[in-house]
């Protein structure tokens, strides 16, 4: 069975229950057995779970510093390009967007590596907007190639690509890849994409299957907090994130928890995150999957970033840019979002070092492969 078969099966509204209806002695019961249990993440994705919130915070901590110690990887992403054929009401690269749009040449994107690798950043994350025909796979193997030489670590967010075309990219240096689903409500995936092939909820929503199929080493999940009821959205996620650690078991996995951020003709949330949802939500996840990598974006407040550090967060960007080409030739209003913390590598490593962690640059060699 698919995970799309398996998602056929799940009635959203019951889900939506279930959270809603538990009760303190289920998450009581779930704080007992929290690893792998479904169940169990849906009593800490609760309301009854906010009084429990300290010691889920407690645990996450101890849990976190069991199996990743007390290292937190340092990334960056790189802006490739903000062409996009899709409309996507909440994205700043939406195709109707008036905003000037820009494809780094290999020229520039030297420029940009420079400034990055000056800056000690050894895993870098390429972003661009969705536009096969202009920005696809020719593109990414043309340019992959480049950026390997330099970086010891290689992941990309980018449209949605066949088995094979993920495959050649792992020939030539790809780690991973990271396709966030946005939500797992249909109707408002369907609302919020109006135009282009993103509009194709399914094909989107089988990618990380083909992503681990092509041997990828990482596949990166994760939703757009905001756009419908984020306590279903975060438990779908478990639940694909359960189905693809089960079937494709050679591949580790990561999530991302972006809450929905002001852009260019962007909508409000439907259903806000509080930062106190936003713990809980780590929380939950840190102890459903001990595993499990989380990252935090630039997109959250630099005093949030921090509290957040010690509970269950493995990775973090420092000095990010959102536009292509923006380390050289930054305010350039390219931006595919807001971002909330706009402090220096070197700040956010004081920081880091400040909270009894320490920052890790590089944790991965090609040749240990």
């Amino acid at each position: 069975m698919s995970f799309v078969e398996q998602f056929k099966q799940l009635d959203l509204i019951d889900l939506s229950m279930r959270i809603n209806s538990s009760t303190e002695a289920d998450v009581q019961q779930a704080l007992q057995r929290p690893q792998g249990h479904i169940d169990s993440l849906i009593a800490l994705l609760s309301p009854a779970a906010l009084p429990f919130l300290e010691t889920m915070a407690q645990r996450a901590y101890q849990i976190t510093r069991q199996r990743f110690g007390a290292n937190i990887g340092l990334y960056l992403p790189l802006y490739l390009s903000n062409l996009c054929a899709n409309e996507c009401d909440y994205c700043g690269f939406s195709m109707s967007n008036k905003l000037k749009r820009k494809t780094l040449t290999e020229t520039e994107l030297l420029a940009e590596i420079q400034i990055i690798k000056q800056r000690g950043f050894d895993s870098i994350l390429l972003v661009s907007g969705e536009h096969e025909t202009k920005v696809g796979i020719e593109y990414f193997k043309t340019i992959l190639p480049l950026v390997k030489q330099h970086f010891s670590y290689v992941a990309i967010e980018v449209q949605p690509l066949a088995q094979d075309d993920y495959a050649q990219l792992v020939g030539l240096g790809l780690d991973a890849v990271m396709v966030y689903q946005e939500t797992y409500h249909r109707q408002t995936y369907a609302k919020h994409h109006t135009r282009g092939k993103k509009q194709d909820f399914t094909y989107r929503l089988t990618t990380p299957e083909r992503v681990a199929a092509a041997g990828v080493d990482k596949v990166g999940l994760g939703v757009l907090l905001g756009l419908d009821s984020w306590r279903v959205d975060a438990l779908l996620m478990g639940y694909h994130l359960a189905y693809l650690e089960k079937h494709h078991w050679r591949s580790r996995y990561s999530i991302s928890l972006p809450r929905l951020r002001p852009c260019t003709g962007g909508i409000s949330p439907k259903v806000e995150l509080t930062d106190v949802g936003l713990v809980q939500l780590i929380c939950a996840f840190r102890l459903f999957n001990p595993q499990l990598e989380i990252s935090l974006s630039t997109r959250e407040t630099q005093q949030l970033r921090n509290n957040l550090l010690p509970l269950g967060v493995t990775h973090i960007s420092a000095g990010s840019s959102t536009q292509p080409g923006g380390y050289q030739n930054p305010n350039t209003q390219l931006d595919q979002f807001e971002i909330s913390d706009e402090r220096s590598a070197v700040q956010i490593v004081q920081q880091i070092q400040k909270s009894g962690l320490n920052p890790v640059w590089k944790d991965w060699e090609t040749n240990w492969y």
